[in-house]
């Protein structure tokens, strides 16, 4: 599908530039519904503490309503960011309001003119949700929009049956672009990419790691006697390398050194996003041990690049992009031995690495961007049919 289209785009965000899943997704809708002839806007409530440029060359329009970074607001706050809400949203044409979180809907939707069709996304898993205050908020809210968005088939029927909706939709997030070229899977090399921060559990990849490569970790039991072969061959000369900051570095540096492979794990800070393709090209597994992801683009990305992921088995969103044993492997959440098996198997063998990655590029297809952007435009003409 291509040319112009009807009816202007809103997107709305806590903060909208915050090097995170939630941001990177939202801008690449952006471009792509702008470069298909949409008017396009991007709120972010607050700005982010370190503002990441997804885009660099904008087709759509940014805004920022307060230049602090997400705080508690006073009623001053509050009346401040109606007025300001108010302005730009009577300057914007018809067509819809994306608001990206539950967060979003609550402080936005009253706001809306009629002509703005609200339209809410949830970035989590249905079992993200359950654990939190997060399903009695979408349940509250989500039902008086237009439509309420979730991240695979499984996920929106999850809300629709247990949070009771009636106008449930899955949209998959998007890759960034699709490569024409894909890894060699022949370096000795582990990415880790996300936030250097508690949820990601970069911790327990190191552990499983340390593992893999046949070290001693500190509270965690041994591999199966099975694997003892594939724990030698992984334990000559691989890497795993960590792509992200945050306020865990210090610990996961120490954690390194108390699993003895401070040698082995690599601290590479953040990396632009144009750079990151290079990262894919060289690496051979992706390792995910988060405690909950809704659709974690680094999973598709690396597929994308033929690279195959391990993972904690933690939501349906992941398991739409990884189907255990055909393009990657899940193992059961917060299971440190069985990912440090996960990962010396993989390690051990090229042509493992290679059967996965290459399934794992086909698979991932689906999350083409201008797969991704049809169904956009599906949602919009459903909801104004």
């Amino acid at each position: 599908m291509s040319g112009g289209r009807a009816g202007a785009v809103v997107f709305a965000c806590v903060d909208a530039d915050t090097l995170g899943g939630v941001q990177r997704v939202t801008h690449t809708v952006a471009q792509g519904l702008a470069e298909r002839g949409r008017e396009v806007h991007v709120i972010g409530l607050h700005r982010a503490r370190n503002p990441f440029r997804y885009v660099e060359q904008p087709r759509y329009t940014s805004h920022v309503i307060h230049r602090a970074p997400v705080s508690t607001l006073s009623m001053l706050g509050r009346r401040r960011e109606h007025r300001a809400l108010d302005r730009l949203l009577r300057q914007v044409g018809p067509g819809f309001a994306v608001l990206s979180s539950p967060s979003v809907v609550a402080r936005i939707r009253a706001l809306l003119p009629e002509r703005l069709l609200p339209i809410g996304q949830y970035h989590g898993s249905y079992e993200h949700a359950r654990g939190s205050w997060h399903l009695d908020s979408v349940r509250d809210h989500y039902g008086t929009l237009e439509k309420a968005v979730f991240l695979s088939e499984r996920d929106a029927w999850l809300f629709s049956e247990h949070a009771l909706l009636p106008n449930t939709w899955s949209i998959p997030n998007p890759l960034p672009a699709w490569p024409s070229g894909t890894s060699e899977l022949t370096a000795r090399r582990v990415l880790g990419i996300g936030r250097l921060e508690g949820v990601k559990r970069f911790d327990r990849l190191i552990s499983a790691f340390a593992q893999a490569c046949g070290r001693s970790v500190p509270g965690e039991p041994e591999l199966r006697a099975g694997l003892a072969e594939a724990r030698r061959e992984a334990g000559e000369g691989w890497e795993l390398h960590l792509i992200g900051e945050g306020g865990e570095r210090q610990r996961l540096t120490s954690h390194a050194a108390a699993c003895e492979v401070s040698d082995r794990v690599v601290f590479r800070g953040t990396v632009p996003a144009p750079l990151m393709g290079e990262e894919y090209l060289g690496g051979s597994v992706l390792a995910l041990a988060s405690e909950h992801e809704g659709l974690p683009l680094v999973v598709g990305e690396a597929a994308s690049y033929g690279v195959p992921s391990v993972a904690f088995d933690v939501s349906g969103g992941l398991r739409s992009l990884v189907l255990d044993g055909e393009t990657g492997v899940l193992v059961p959440p917060a299971d440190v031995t069985a990912l440090a098996a996960a990962l010396a198997h993989l390690m051990a063998s090229a042509e493992e690495r290679r059967r996965l990655g290459t399934a794992a590029r086909a698979h991932v297809g689906a999350f083409r961007p201008d797969r991704v952007l049809d169904r956009w435009d599906a949602l919009f003409e459903q909801v104004t049919r």
